[in-house]
């Protein structure tokens, strides 16, 4: 879930977000492959029957398989969607442009779970005593950042017990093979060397399928780099509908039918994909071992400006858009675009004849008056603790009543004992 994950993909006039059919396979799914990829499934058709892909990151035309728990006027019932950020390192622009930003566009119309995942967190090496303090740190940033607590779920991954226990439910379903094949899995192993590989490095996709499975979530946000997971999601719903759904779970007492919905992808517009300040090819990362090559939330105006003076930029006369020879003039335009509200036409025509160096102090400018109310509220909240606890515990409990739902559901489909 960038992890999660997440700009402008959304327009609210338009109730309907694009899903994009480059995400997510088209509905007309050929389930005999599917069926030989899960091995153990006999060859036959899938019953399973969702909406179709109706053109363009938390998933647009919706399963209609009906969520776990009482059934709903659809009418009148809001769409779920749940998304999430890891509390490792600072929350960068890239984060909040791709993420938490679209959250904010989407909390009116949706109903809305957003968690600090920080389970995720420990798939690699980590400073213990910094988690607890990173994880509150993230949470205020939600909220200054323009997350309503009165419209969104906001709570801590580790809080609700339901999620370490459905991935070990999902677990028991997911074949070795559809993990070996996951891109992320292969990159970061190889950059941490076999010494400090844990197993949870290759099995955290099964932890984020149990985080979007949970919450019957309708969509979720995902950046170009979870296409690969989120589909992985789908499958394993899927998977798990054909071996326990249906007639079977009916069969031992449960309301048979789908035991999961399978979630949709909304994906940002390519604009939305922040690149790094010291390579215009690379995502703006966490994990980017230069603190130079990201803007955090939280940086103070002299460090905004001293990265901004010292980005990479190129020796082309001009500053334009969409260049494949200039992708840090196009990096830099759009965050500037972005920062500003104002359109890419106005963007080009302003910056069109402008050096770098003064292109440089304009998009400083912009950058510290859109971060310097986010860093007020931030610290406002942050210097609450009891406020900020309160949010906490009222989020994880509201999600705890919606996840233990499909818990229980999911042991019961799967044949355990009620307890």
């Amino acid at each position: 879930m960038s992890r999660s994950v997440l700009s402008h993909f959304l327009s609210l006039s338009n109730a309907s977000p694009r899903v994009s059919s480059s995400t997510i396979r088209s509905c007309s799914i050929d389930a005999s492959r599917f069926l030989r990829r899960c091995g153990t499934i006999p060859q036959r058709r899938l019953p399973i029957s969702y909406g179709g892909v109706a053109g363009s990151r938390c998933y647009c035309s919706l399963s209609v398989s009906n969520p776990v728990g009482p059934a709903a006027d659809s009418g009148s019932v809001k769409k779920r969607i749940v998304s999430g950020v890891q509390p490792t390192g600072s929350i960068h622009l890239g984060n909040y442009l791709g993420a938490i930003r679209n959250w904010v566009l989407l909390q009116d119309a949706y109903e809305t779970f957003f968690f600090i995942v920080d389970l995720h967190a420990i798939t690699l090496p980590y400073d213990p005593q910094e988690l607890s303090r990173v994880t509150r740190e993230t949470a205020a940033i939600y909220i200054a950042c323009g997350v309503d607590t009165s419209k969104a779920c906001i709570f801590v991954q580790s809080h609700v017990r339901a999620h370490a226990e459905l991935m070990w439910l999902l677990s028991s379903a997911t074949p070795i093979g559809w993990l070996n094949r996951m891109i992320q899995f292969k990159e970061k192993s190889r950059k941490a060397g076999d010494e400090n590989v844990a197993v949870a490095l290759l099995t955290y996709p099964v932890l984020m399928a149990a985080d979007i499975l949970l919450y019957q979530s309708d969509f979720v946000p995902v950046g170009e780099d979870q296409k690969q997971h989120l589909e992985l999601t789908r499958e394993l719903a899927e998977r798990v509908n054909y071996l326990y759904g249906g007639r079977k779970w009916k069969k031992l007492g449960g309301r048979g039918g789908a035991v999961f919905k399978v979630p949709e992808a909304l994906v940002p517009p390519a604009g939305a994909r922040v690149m790094s300040l010291t390579d215009g090819l690379a995502k703006m990362s966490k994990s980017a071992p230069s603190d130079q090559s990201r803007i955090n939330l939280l940086d103070p105006k002299d460090v905004i400006t001293n990265k901004i003076k010292r980005c990479k930029t190129d020796s082309f006369s001009g500053i334009e858009f969409d260049n494949p020879d200039r992708p840090e003039s196009n990096n830099l335009l759009s965050i500037y675009q972005l920062m500003t509200g104002k359109t890419k036409q106005e963007v080009a025509h302003e910056c069109q004849d402008m050096n770098w160096g003064t292109f440089k102090n304009v998009l400083t400018d912009a950058l510290i008056d859109h971060l310097l109310p986010i860093q007020v509220r931030y610290k406002e909240i942050i210097d609450d603790t009891g406020y900020l606890d309160r949010v906490l515990v009222e989020g994880a409990t509201k999600a705890t009543d919606v996840a233990d739902v499909t818990l229980n559901n999911v042991y019961q489909a799967m044949g355990f004992l009620k307890r």
